[in-house]
Parts: structure tokens; C-alpha cells; sequence
């Protein structure tokens, strides 16, 4: 069956940095556009990026030049790299594919606090 495993998250001081990964498998990887979403506390989950198979890449305004996403299909890996963090990016970040029906990981934490 298709699973996602997101890991990578962590407690970063803001202006930091934090790369996360999703490691897929029981999918063809290559064919799915991924994405990571994030849901904050009394919040509803929000995308944040998105990749296409064929690297189209689309952000979220608020994290517009500051994160990045990309994907290894040999790796079956999609990535998320943030940078310049802030405190209003303390979320659970959860990472999806789109292929045959849409799947979702458990979430990793990320907390932006000095």
C-alpha cells in the first residue's frame, strides 16, 4: 500500500534553517504530483508547495522565496527546504501525493521559537 513518511522536523530559531523529506513507497513515484501542507494550532491545514511529475513547482505567498520543494524519483523522495523561518511557520507540516486517489503522511513538527 502507498505510505509516506515525512521526517526532518525540529525546534529552529527563527531566521534559521530546516530541510524536511517524505520518503514514499507502494506508488509509482514518478507519475504523482507531491506536496507538503502544514496545519498550525486552531488553524486549517494550508498548502504550502506543490511538484509536478514534471517539476512544475507552485508556493504558497507566504513562504514564496524562502522555501523550496523538490523531488528525487530514483529516491522516491520529495523534499522541503525552508529557510528564513519564523515564528509563523510553527506548524505540523504533512506531506501528500496525487496519483491513484490522494494519500497523506502522519506529519512532522516544526516549531520556530528562540
Amino acid at each position: 500500500q502507498v505510505q509516506l513518511v515525512e521526517s526532518g522536523g525540529g525546534l529552529v530559531q527563527p531566521g534559521g534553517s530546516l530541510n524536511l523529506s517524505c520518503a514514499a513507497s507502494g506508488m509509482i513515484f514518478s507519475a504523482w504530483t507531491m506536496a507538503w501542507h502544514r496545519q498550525a494550532p486552531g488553524k486549517q491545514r494550508e498548502l504550502v508547495a506543490s511538484i509536478t511529475s514534471g517539476g512544475n513547482t507552485n508556493y504558497a505567498d507566504a513562504v514564496q522565496g524562502r522555501f523550496t520543494i523538490s523531488r528525487d524519483n530514483a529516491k522516491k523522495t520529495v523534499y522541503l527546504q525552508m529557510s528564513s523561518l519564523k515564528p509563523e511557520d510553527t506548524a505540523v507540516y504533512f506531506c501528500s501525493g496525487y496519483g491513484v486517489g490522494s494519500y497523506w503522511g502522519q506529519g512532522t513538527q516544526v516549531t520556530v521559537s528562540s
